[in-house]
């Protein structure tokens, strides 16, 4: 799906954001990480023994990239 703009609007400026409002949101993530390791307290023994120990650390490592991986290819447009 292609995106509509504004004719007096440049695309390539639509995506900058001012450096407050990515502060705002990578701040809602963390506090958001914050809230769910604090409900999920199984979670949080994995990632408190991940840092401890170097073989389980890798797996948190994985598994944060996979998330990444599956935030951000499912918003691509595949050709």
């Amino acid at each position: 799906m292609k995106r509509v703009y504004p004719d007096n609007q440049d695309p390539a400026r639509s995506t900058v954001k001012p450096p407050w409002v990515r502060f705002l949101i990578f701040a809602c993530l963390l506090g958001v990480l914050t809230v769910l390791l604090l409900l999920f307290p199984a979670a949080l023994r994995f990632v408190e023994m991940a840092a401890r120990e170097a073989r389980y650390l890798w797996w948190l490592i994985l598994m944060v990239a996979l998330g990444f991986w599956l935030i951000w290819g499912f918003g691509k447009s595949f050709k």
